[in-house]
C-alpha cells in the first residue's frame, strides 16, 4: 500500500504563479512569506505529513476511536503525533501573532492544510475546528475570553469545537432548543444536547474548547434568538490553570462510513448542574458569530476535497504503474503490460490529475484573495477581493468536495475489483471523502447560498466581474501556437459563454421563479466550478509556455500543458450541459407530482 507524497512542485507553482505570492508578501503583515521562507515550510509540512501523519492513517481507519464511560480514547499513535504537531508549531500557523501565533497569510496556510487532509483527514479534523473557533473568538470574543483562550488554542494545547446541530434541528438552525440560563456572576447555566460534534472528546489535548449556540431566557424564536457561547471541557482558573470538570460530556460517538478515527460525538451539557459558559459578544448574535467558524470551515472542508482528488490520484497512480494485466491494445501476442499503458487508464487518471490541479488552483486563489480582502491597505482592493471570495467559497466547498468523491471513486475503478478491497486503501479515500460534501452545509445548501445571496441578490455583479477576468485570456491563448492552446482557449471560450448565459438567468428568474432558480442550483455551482478550474488551467498553461519560451528545460510545464488541454476536452467540455440543466432543466424536476414518486 503507498504512502501519501505531498505534491510540493505543484504547490509551489500555483502559490508563486497563480496565487500570486510575491504580491501577497507585500501586503502588511506578511512581509515574511518570501519565497524560501515558504518553500522551507512546505518542505518541512511535507516530511511532517508523508512520515508522521500518513502511516497513521491506514492503522486509524481499522482501529477508529473508541468511546467508554463519557470519554474518548484515540488509535494508537494519535496523541503522540497532535503533540508532536502542536510542539512543532504547525496548530499556530496562520494565527495572529498577538496570540502567539506566526501570522502567515491563509494561502501558505491553506498549502499546508492541503497535504494534512490528503495524509490524514481524520487527524486534520481536529486542527480545522480548532482554527475556526480560534477566528470566532479573535473576531467577536471579549478581551477577558481572548487572555483566558486563544493563546492555548493556538498553541496546540488546548482544542475547539463548533456545536450547532440539534437531533430535531439539523441544518435548521432555527430549531435550535438548547438553552442558556444566565447566573449572578456573569455567567450561563447550559444545558442541551448537540449532534454530529466532530472531535467532542478526545484524549490528545488537556482542555477541549467548545463554542455552543444557545437560547438565553428571553431570546425571539428563529434564527435571531440565537445566542454563542464558550463551554470549556474542564473551567479555567483565573490564573489559567485547569478546574473543575465541566457538565459537558460525550454520551456517545457515531459509527461512520469513514473517517473512523476522528470522533463525531453526541455532547450532552447541563444533565447535572448545568454547563458554566460564557457568553462571547452580544445575546441573540450567536449566529452571524458562528458564521465565522462556518466560512473558515467551509473553506476548510473544500481544501479536504483537493486533498482527497491528490490522494486517490496517488494511489491510484501508484497501483496502474505496478498492475500488469493484458498487452498494449492492437497488440496480439506480446507481453503484458502496465495497466498505465492502457488509454482508458490513462483517461481515468488524466481526470484524476487534472481535477486535483484544478481544485488546488482555484482554492489557493481565493485564499490568497482572502488575504488581499483581509490586509491590502487600499479600500477597494479589499471590497473587490472579498467579494470575490464570498462568490467563491461555495464553490471550492461544493465543487471541490463533489470532485474528490468523484476522483477517489475513480480511483477505485482503476484498481478494479482489487479497488473494493479494503486492504488496498482505495475504499478508505471514498468513504472519507464523502462526509466533506455533507460537513457545513451540503452541495445543495451551497448552491442556493451562491444564487441567492452571492448573485441574486447584487445582480450578478460580482460574477460578471469574474467572467470579464476569465475572457482576459482570449488573446493570449490565442496568441500561443499550436493544437494545445487552440483547444484550450476554445474551450474555455465556450465554458464562459456557457456561464454568462446560466448566471444571467439565474439573475433574471430568481425573484419570479425562485424554486425553478432553485432547480438548477447544483448545476450552476458545478458550471460556476468547473469553468473557474479551467480559467486556472489555462493560466497555468499560459505560465508554463512562457517558461519553456525561456529556455527552462522543466518537464513540469510541458505536462502542465497537457494536463491543461486534457481538462479543457474531458471536464471543461461538459459546461454548455450543465448551462442547458440549470436554464431548461426545472420541468423535470419540478413538474412529477409527488405521489408518483
Amino acid at each position: 500500500m503507498s504512502e501519501y507524497v505531498a505534491p510540493v512542485r505543484d504547490m509551489q507553482f500555483v502559490l508563486n504563479e497563480l496565487a500570486g505570492l510575491e504580491e501577497v508578501a507585500q501586503l502588511p503583515g506578511y512581509e515574511e512569506a518570501t519565497p524560501d521562507l515558504v518553500d522551507a515550510i512546505l518542505e518541512e509540512a511535507a516530511r511532517f505529513a508523508e512520515e508522521v501523519l500518513s502511516p497513521l492513517n491506514w492503522p486509524g481507519d481499522q482501529e477508529g476511536a473508541k468511546w467508554h464511560d463519557k470519554a474518548v480514547t484515540m488509535p494508537p499513535g494519535f496523541a503522540d503525533a497532535y503533540r508532536l504537531f502542536a510542539e512543532s508549531g504547525w496548530t499556530a500557523l496562520g494565527s495572529e501573532p498577538e496570540w502567539g501565533g506566526q501570522g502567515l497569510p491563509k494561502v501558505v496556510a491553506a498549502a499546508v492544510a492541503e497535504m494534512w487532509k490528503s495524509a490524514n483527514h481524520s487527524f486534520s479534523l481536529c486542527p480545522l475546528l480548532t482554527t475556526g473557533a480560534i477566528e470566532a473568538l479573535v473576531l467577536s470574543g471579549s478581551d477577558e475570553l481572548k487572555k483566558t483562550y486563544l493563546e492555548k488554542m493556538v498553541s496546540g494545547v488546548w482544542t475547539g469545537t463548533m456545536n450547532l446541530t440539534e437531533p430535531s434541528a439539523g441544518s435548521d438552525l432555527a430549531a435550535v432548543r438548547a438553552r442558556a440560563e444566565p447566573q449572578p456572576d456573569g455567567s450561563y447555566r447550559i444545558y442541551g444536547q448537540k449532534i454530529f460534534i466532530t472531535y467532542g472528546d478526545h484524549d490528545m489535548a488537556e482542555n477541549i474548547i467548545h463554542l455552543v449556540l444557545a437560547r438565553t431566557p428571553t431570546a425571539p424564536e428563529g434564527v435571531k434568538g440565537i445566542s454563542l457561547f464558550v463551554v470549556p471541557k474542564f473551567l479555567v482558573n483565573a490564573d489559567g490553570s485547569l478546574g473543575a470538570r465541566n457538565d459537558a460530556y460525550c454520551v456517545s460517538i457515531e459509527h461512520k462510513l469513514g473517517i473512523h478515527a476522528s470522533p463525531t460525538a453526541v455532547m450532552a451539557f447541563g444533565d447535572h448542574s448545568g454547563a458554566i459558559g460564557h457568553l462571547v459578544g452580544e445575546e441573540n448574535r450567536g449566529l452571524e458569530y458562528m458564521f465565522i467558524m462556518m466560512n473558515a470551515a467551509r473553506f476548510g472542508v473544500g481544501l479536504e476535497g483537493v486533498a482527497a482528488c491528490e490522494r486517490a490520484y496517488q494511489r491510484a497512480r501508484d497501483y496502474a504503474r505496478e498492475r500488469i494485466q493484458s498487452p498494449d491494445i492492437g497488440v496480439r501476442g506480446r507481453p503484458k503490460v502496465p495497466i498505465i499503458r492502457h488509454p482508458d487508464v490513462r483517461r481515468m487518471l488524466m481526470t484524476m490529475k487534472s481535477r486535483a490541479e484544478a481544485t488546488r488552483a482555484l482554492a489557493y486563489v481565493v485564499a490568497a484573495a482572502h488575504d488581499a480582502a483581509a490586509n491590502h491597505p487600499d479600500g477597494e482592493t479589499r471590497k473587490r477581493n472579498q467579494a470575490f471570495v464570498d462568490l467563491m467559497i461555495p464553490v471550492v466547498k461544493g465543487w471541490s468536495t463533489e470532485s474528490g468523491v468523484d476522483i477517489a471513486s475513480i480511483g477505485i475503478q482503476v484498481h478494479g475489483g482489487m479497488g473494493y478491497v479494503e486492504e488496498t486503501g482505495a475504499a478508505q479515500h471514498l468513504r472519507d471523502a464523502q462526509i466533506s460534501t455533507i460537513y457545513e452545509g451540503t452541495t445543495g445548501i451551497q448552491a442556493n447560498d451562491l444564487i441567492g445571496r452571492k448573485i441574486a441578490r447584487e445582480g450578478g455583479s460580482t460574477l460578471k466581474a469574474v467572467i470579464a477576468m476569465m475572457r482576459d485570456l482570449d488573446g493570449q491563448l490565442a496568441a500561443c501556437p499550436g493544437e494545445h492552446f487552440a483547444a484550450i482557449g476554445s474551450r474555455l471560450a465556450a465554458g464562459v459563454d456557457a456561464l454568462a448565459e446560466a448566471g444571467e438567468w439565474i439573475v433574471a428568474n430568481y425573484g419570479r421563479d425562485v424554486r425553478a432558480a432553485a432547480a438548477g442550483a447544483v448545476p450552476f455551482l458545478m458550471l460556476l466550478g468547473t469553468v473557474a478550474g479551467g480559467w486556472q488551467m489555462a493560466r497555468a498553461a499560459l505560465v508554463s509556455q512562457r517558461k519553456i519560451d525561456a529556455g527552462d528545460s522543466d518537464p513540469f510545464y510541458p505536462a502542465k500543458i497537457v494536463t491543461s488541454r486534457f481538462y479543457a476536452d474531458h471536464v471543461l467540455a461538459q459546461a454548455p450541459g450543465l448551462a442547458s440543466s440549470v436554464v431548461s432543466g426545472a420541468a423535470g424536476v419540478l413538474d412529477l407530482p409527488e405521489g408518483m414518486f
